[in-house]
């Protein structure tokens, strides 16, 4: 008989202090709280706090708070988000990790190794009597591309490792153990989630990161191998357990976290995404990568952003400046899009940018086409804060990030006492879902004996 202690790695559990190999995964603006995160660690699981656009303050006085309730060896983490374009920022976000004893972290958007994400790693790694690794930290990534599996599977490069102790960031010791241990503790293979998401399907994607995995394992040979979960579309009991039968070591959910009461967004936006169904979401330009063309993916009904946002990208990438869009297109995004004047947006986005990022003020004055990314932009970052505060206003253009999981999940529960929101419990869905899983697959395993 199939029960949901069997389910996952049981390393993984202890490793973690886990009663199930369930984690809830990050989203960023502390929509996964500090909240969520609590929830989560008293019931024996592990959340991931949001940090993506909160400032370094905001992030500090949440962990401070965690680690003030969480006080007896809960287990929690925090998410560390890639940003090419800021290292100093990144590597701030170490430090903090470091100094407030923080020893799990959920890397994600990494396309290649950072000197962050290593120091991170390597921090107070050394060796006990036996001469086996003791390694403090640990590193869930997050990833959906073979060749970036492959970097976080592999030891840290010798390159930056060299840098790191060069400017004294590492110890002698940290930096000669670095080719023992993989740049992560454990890999995430994240396929049709929502948000940041490269559209993946999950039989395909995970199988082969496992492969990779058992392939590198036996050329490296490191002493605890790379556990490999699964995220991305799980919001039932048959996904659960597909991923599980698939090999995944834990599971990550996400969508369905943010429609419950610990969630971090508004009460207005959790009534509407308590009635999407799974045809419900599109994707749109992501507003932190936009001039890259990257998608997220987002939910549609009731909204218009991902025509608006979708719009704003073919403008920016078919003209060289605004001036050279129709004048009835430019009235019209002025107008009904952001209900103020390009200058008005502009100057808003110069106040804060000249504070915290000149340099991109000073690109932007020198190009019309930059200037007209950075005010296609500011829509992005206003309509998530729309959405995150659940005003009346402009309710047609909240940036909500979701995925179909969360459709699927609401119609698992109608008819129960999960179909409001208000009943959802981040650590009781995971009970459910894993329990629920544990029968389905017991339930199959019957039909096939």
């Amino acid at each position: 008989m199939i029960t949901v202690e069997k389910l996952g790695s049981e390393q993984f559990k202890q490793d973690y202090g886990l009663r199930n190999a369930y984690v809830a995964g990050a989203m960023a603006k502390a929509i996964a709280s500090k909240e969520l995160v609590i929830r989560m660690g008293q019931a024996g699981y592990l959340g991931f706090y949001g940090t993506g656009g909160m400032s370094l303050q905001v992030v500090e006085a949440a962990i401070a708070h965690i680690q003030q309730v969480l006080c007896h060896g809960e287990a929690y983490g925090m998410n560390l988000l890639s940003d090419l374009s800021r290292p100093k920022q990144e590597m701030d976000t170490v430090d903090l990790f470091l100094r407030y004893g923080v020893h799990n972290i959920e890397a994600s958007a990494y396309m290649q190794i950072t000197p962050a994400l290593v120091k991170y790693r390597l921090k107070g790694v050394s060796t006990d009597a036996q001469g086996c690794l003791i390694v403090p930290n640990r590193v869930i990534a997050k990833v959906s591309r073979p060749e970036v599996a492959q970097l976080f599977l592999a030891p840290a490069p010798e390159q930056i490792v060299s840098r790191l102790l060069e400017e004294g960031r590492i110890s002698e010791q940290e930096a000669a153990l670095s080719g023992r241990l993989p740049v992560a503790s454990d890999v995430c293979v994240e396929s049709d989630s929502g948000g940041h998401t490269d559209m993946g399907v999950a039989s395909v994607l995970l199988p082969t990161i496992i492969r990779l995995r058992d392939g590198l394992q036996q050329q490296y040979q490191y002493r605890k191998p790379v556990r490999v979960g699964a995220a991305g579309g799980i919001g039932t009991p048959e996904s659960a357990a597909c991923a599980f039968m698939l090999g995944a070591d834990f599971i990550v959910t996400g969508s369905i976290n943010q429609c419950t009461v610990e969630a971090g967004t508004s009460d207005r936006v959790k009534d509407m995404l308590q009635g999407i169904n799974i045809q419900d979401t599109a994707y749109a330009p992501a507003g932190d990568m936009f001039e890259l063309g990257a998608k997220i993916q987002v939910m549609k009904k009731g909204v218009f952003f991902p025509a608006r946002a979708n719009k704003l990208y073919d403008l920016w990438r078919n003209y060289g400046s605004l001036d050279l869009i129709d004048a009835p297109v430019r009235k019209e995004i002025q107008d009904k899009y952001f209900r103020r004047s390009f200058d008005e947006v502009y100057q808003e986005t110069k106040g804060y940018y000249q504070q915290q990022f000149p340099e991109e003020i000073e690109k932007a004055e020198r190009s019309p086409k930059v200037m007209m990314a950075l005010i296609f932009r500011w829509y992005f970052v206003h309509t998530m804060r729309l959405a995150l505060e659940g005003g009346s206003e402009q309710r047609v253009d909240y940036q909500v990030h979701t995925g179909p999981a969360l459709g699927a999940f609401n119609q698992w529960v109608q008819g129960t006492s999960l179909e409001d929101w208000r009943n959802r419990h981040v650590d009781a869905i995971g009970e459910h879902l894993m329990q629920a899983s544990a029968d389905y697959m017991n339930r199959r395993l019957q039909i096939f004996l």
